[in-house]
Parts: structure tokens; sequence; C-alpha cells
């Protein structure tokens, strides 16, 4: 029987097959070079492994990063790495996703903002800060304004989303949201792009809290991992909620 390794090396290798973006970074109309909103203060930033800690490969970017407005919402992703992976590996698993965006896929780094392993370890994905609005490459269409976070594993139907995961999915979705969004509402967001599931120019609304086969033709996040997206809504709306002044409805409330 093979290793758990060596099944790991063989399986990450079609791994482009499973991951869809935009292509090479480009400062789309009405970006800019500089941070967007603060999260919201109250709400700490949730423990990360940085780039360097999983030794990105930062001799294979092509490009320095882009930055667009806040996060108007977020894009749940899978990779389609098998599930029973030691987390130990996953900073592995992370950089063959990074080879993969930039050799296969031509794209100027990792297009997630961030990953997430099954242990609930977070990390940073596209080079920016984690501080700021980082433009992506995950969501074909509408990657300004918005942030990807990626599953690793495979999420498809009958597969179990480990808790630790989901855990780190909400705190990440809650502090990331720029102030005033709602994790239960929707968004409209204008298509960039003719190969979404929106024609170039067109006004989607969208879940604040979304799964990539809502804006592209595609399975991911996975069955198992959709089905459980409005659990992550109500969930990061409560966190959210807890922070004075910060959810949607105080923001709609008159001053006194």
């Amino acid at each position: 029987m093979w290793s758990r390794r060596l099944v790991l090396g063989v399986l990450v290798l079609p791994l482009a097959l499973l991951v869809f973006g935009d292509g090479p970074a480009f400062r789309a109309p009405g970006t800019e070079l500089a941070t967007g909103p603060r999260p919201p203060r109250g709400l700490p930033q949730p423990a990360m492994v940085s780039r360097r800690d999983w030794h990105a490969d930062e001799k294979l970017v092509r490009e320095g990063p882009h930055y667009t407005g806040a996060a108007r919402a977020v894009f749940v992703h899978h990779t389609g790495n098998p599930n029973d992976y030691d987390c130990a590996d996953a900073p592995e698993l992370i950089r063959a996703v990074q080879r993969d965006h930039i050799r296969q896929d031509g794209w100027d780094d990792i297009g997630y903002n961030f990953l997430v392993d099954r242990c609930g370890t977070i990390y940073e994905g596209r080079a920016g800060g984690v501080g700021r609005s980082v433009l992506g490459a995950h969501t074909k269409g509408f990657n300004a304004d918005t942030v990807g976070i990626a599953a690793i594993g495979n999420f498809g139907a009958g597969a179990e989303v480990p808790k630790p995961m989901m855990d780190a999915l909400v705190r990440l979705a809650a502090w990331k949201l720029r102030p005033g969004a709602d994790p239960l509402g929707s968004v409209d967001l204008v298509s960039t792009n003719d190969e979404s599931r929106f024609d170039e120019g067109q006004v989607a609304r969208l879940h604040v809290i979304s799964g990539h086969r809502d804006s592209f033709e595609t399975r991911c996040p996975g069955d198992a991992l959709y089905a459980l997206l409005p659990a992550l809504r109500e969930r990061a709306a409560k966190l959210r909620a807890a922070v004075p002044g910060h959810s949607a409805a105080a923001r709609l409330r008159p001053s006194l």
C-alpha cells in the first residue's frame, strides 16, 4: 500500500483541474493601491500561518500585489485534495497549489486570499498583507471587493467537513468582511468576465457568503461544504453582532 505522503504527492498533480480562478491578477477599474476599511474594532484577527512560515516560493511570484476595496463578499472554495492528509503536510499541499496556479494556470501568485486545513489552521494565501484588501484570482468575474477562502480537501457529497475547519471559516469570514456587511444578506456585484455565470457587466445578486459555484460553473466547494454555508452565515452574523455597533442592524440604527 502506498504511503500517505506518496498518495498526496501523486494526487496533488492534477490539482489545477479542480481549482478555478481568473488568471493573472489585474488592476480592475475602481481598484486602488491602498488599504480598504479596517476590520471591525473588537473583532480580533484570527491566528494564522504566514507565507514565510509555510515557505511560500516568493521567487515564483510574477508580480506584486494589487489592492481593491474592502471585502463586500466572501467566496468559499475547496482545493480538491484528499481529506485524510496529516495537518503537518498542509504547507506542502499549499506550496503545490501555489506552483500549479503560477506555472500551470499562468497566474501571478496563489489565487486564494486564505486557506484553512482540516485541523482549523488558517494560512495566509496571496501576498500583500492579511489585514489589507488584496486582489485575488479565486473567483472568475468577481475578484474585486471579495475574499477567496479555500478549505483544503474535497468536500463532495457524503464528505465530512471537520468542525475545526468550520470554526476557522466562521472566524475568518466574520473578521474579513468589511464593517456593515451582513453575512446573512446579499450583495450586488458586477461581473468582469464572460466566463463566469454572468455576462461581463451584468449585475449579479449573490450571498455575502457564497460558494464558488454561485458565480462559476463548478462543483466547488463540494456539496457537503456548500450545504453548510447557511450555518456558516448564521454563525458569522452572530459573531459580528457581538461587537458593539457593528452588526448590520446596529449600523442602520439612528444615533441618539
